[in-house]
């Protein structure tokens, strides 16, 4: 069972990468343009900022389904993190290692069947 500070660790990360993600997209790699704006690229980031909004969402409202969704976003935010590193850069490289964070967590809490 996940114990409530892990759960709210969890929620928090997933926020942090869902708003570092965004903030990295629209604020920094539209702007550069080139590699940063690539299709690809701009696609994962795009995947990660909404698959950590479902994630957190599902455990706030403590899902039984909460498993899948933290699952898939650890899976959603490790894709987005080799992305950014394969561009480089301090904000791509920040922007990467958010999303490892939040990878971690969520694998965890995705091994936890029951809500706490």
């Amino acid at each position: 069972m996940a114990n409530p500070e892990m759960l709210k660790s969890c929620i928090a990360l997933c926020w942090e990468c869902r708003n570092e993600c965004q903030h990295a997209l629209f604020d920094h790699c539209l702007k550069v343009g080139g590699r940063h704006a690539e299709a690809a690229h701009v696609r994962i980031m795009s995947d990660c900022i909404e698959m950590c909004q479902t994630a957190a969402d599902f455990m706030t409202r403590r899902s039984d389904l909460h498993g899948a969704a933290c699952a898939a976003c650890a899976e959603v935010c490790e894709a987005c993190a080799r992305s950014c590193e394969a561009i480089g850069g301090d904000g791509m490289t920040h922007c990467a290692d958010i999303c490892r964070r939040c990878a971690e967590s969520c694998r965890e809490m995705s091994r936890m069947p029951e809500m706490a």
